[in-house]
């Protein structure tokens, strides 16, 4: 699959072009960059159970481990949580810490197998503090078994220039050199047990929808000032993700996104999304704002549950670096429809506070 980035014909060889092959599905071979990242993340939303939950693999090969997350949120409100970073001494697969994500048929197919423990929440705020939230609530026994079939084309892709060269990425700034996304339908099981001291365990039948996306080259999560990621399904005809990211060194975010009308995707030309936010400046209710060259849209979204996340890395000259992710299962209205989908919210943390974030008052 090659295009252009406007889609149009090529013609010029310097002219940069998206690029993307059925075996981009499966793992590469890493790049030279300390940083090299090959991830794949998945998420999946029933609606009717107001239930989910998100699964991620990041081979930091060349750093000797994986990322390794899932984030479930369930019926009561509750969250199941576990992060990881298992060893790997290979790019061969996306297999680590008890979560493996397999291709069945490129484009098509893929599947989502876990079986390890999560952190169960009651109260996922906890998780701003990791140390304290793995130490106070209990780990339980969880395996999840999902299959993920497109509704859709793909969206994106690996940019090159038209002959074939390769752009080049400064790897110290970069936070991935190839995209792309699809929305799914989705269906399985995922089961988390009961504590050993009491309460209840949930079995969750999945016949819902959701987003997967994989990227691959060098990144830090520090690479980004701040983003914006809301990618929503209302039905498998009716979906859409709108972005935006803020790369700083003085130059306006940039916007990109996509609506699945039908069996088609149309592309984003411009977007807003307008935050309400709380007390911790986590996001809790958004009006977003997109065009098309077809239309614009006009969407409502309220946060259902929210869990708060961190990455922190040291520079080689001691500086502490702090990211806040906020994940937030969120519903979403449109022209009539309701939907469910993510609110993902990177910010680097200044002063204590969420760069992106208004300062409270």
């Amino acid at each position: 699959m090659t295009e252009s980035m406007s889609g149009d014909t090529v013609t010029d060889p310097d002219e940069i072009v998206m690029v993307l092959e059925p075996e981009d599905e499966y793992t590469h071979v890493p790049d030279d960059a300390e940083n090299y990242n090959e991830s794949m993340y998945l998420n999946a939303f029933d609606l009717g159970l107001q239930a989910g939950g998100w699964f991620r693999l990041g081979n930091r090969v060349n750093e000797g481990y994986a990322e390794m997350t899932v984030c479930l949120y369930l019926p009561d409100g509750r969250v199941g949580f576990i992060y990881d970073r298992p060893q790997i001494e290979n790019n061969d697969e996306m297999r680590a810490g008890g979560l493996t994500i397999s291709v069945v048929e490129p484009f098509e197919h893929l599947k989502v197998e876990y079986s390890g423990r999560v952190c169960l929440l009651d109260d996922p705020s906890q998780m701003a503090d990791p140390r304290t939230a793995f130490k106070n609530n209990p780990m339980v026994g969880c395996t999840v078994s999902l299959d993920y079939r497109g509704v859709s084309p793909m969206y994106g892709g690996k940019p090159q220039y038209a002959d074939g060269r390769e752009i080049e990425v400064e790897a110290e700034k970069s936070f991935a050199k190839a995209h792309y996304e699809q929305h799914c339908s989705v269906t399985g099981t995922i089961t988390v047990d009961a504590p050993e001291a009491g309460g209840t365990g949930v079995v969750m039948e999945i016949d819902g929808l959701g987003l997967r996306d994989k990227s691959w080259g060098p990144r830090y999560w520090q690479a980004l000032t701040w983003y914006r990621w809301l990618p929503m399904v209302f039905s498998d005809d009716f979906a859409m993700m709108v972005s935006v990211i803020d790369r700083g060194e003085g130059r306006a975010p940039s916007t990109s996104g996509m609506v699945l009308v039908g069996d088609e995707y149309h592309k984003v030309l411009d977007c807003r999304i307008d935050a309400d936010y709380d007390e911790n400046g986590e996001q809790t209710t958004m009006r977003v704002w997109a065009k098309t060259a077809e239309r614009e849209y006009d969407v409502t979204a309220e946060v259902m549950s929210m869990i708060p996340l961190r990455n922190r890395r040291k520079t080689p000259d001691g500086e502490q670096l702090h990211t806040r992710i906020t994940e937030a299962m969120t519903r979403y209205e449109c022209d009539g429809h309701v939907g469910i989908g993510m609110s993902e919210f990177l910010d680097q943390v200044v002063d204590g506070w969420p760069i992106g974030v208004p300062t409270p008052t």
